[in-house]
């Protein structure tokens, strides 16, 4: 069974009270709920994990390379600017693993600052705007 680790960074465990007008009514405790489901239906083996601190998503982006597992990223406001956790995602897509960058919001549609990622140029591939479908979405093409 495919392993894949759902790594989400800062403010993503505030999902539901947080700018519902831009993220959606869903808590982190329904994405949990959620991926678990989805993996379930896809034969993979999901582990949903948030942080705050950009040394954790790193040491879980070395995990996954050593696990030899694939990833799901949200990295939120680090997607514009982290590029410790951008060296880390290399390493995943480098190692042979894929790297799903996904945004539950389309970062295109909002301000300026947010049309950047450095994540994006190393990952296998971006998925944005879909709400929480965007996680379902990039599990999809995991299990294809």
């Amino acid at each position: 069974m495919t392993r894949v680790l759902l790594l989400n960074g800062p403010n993503l465990g505030r999902l539901g009270v947080r700018e519902p007008e831009v993220y959606g009514s869903l808590s982190f405790a329904d994405l949990v709920t959620s991926g678990a489901q989805w993996g379930s239906e896809l034969g993979l083996e999901v582990e949903v994990r948030q942080s705050d601190d950009e040394a954790e998503l790193v040491h879980w982006l070395h995990e996954a390379v050593d696990t030899r597992s694939d990833v799901v990223i949200n990295p939120a406001a680090f997607t514009h600017y982290s590029y410790a956790l951008r060296d880390a995602a290399a390493q995943v897509t480098k190692g042979g693993l894929r790297l799903i960058e996904v945004h539950i919001s389309n970062p295109y549609a909002r301000e300026e600052f947010r049309h950047l990622s450095v994540i994006g140029p190393v990952a296998t591939g971006t998925i944005a705007g879909f709400g929480f479908d965007s996680y379902r979405l990039a599990l999809l093409a995991l299990a294809g």
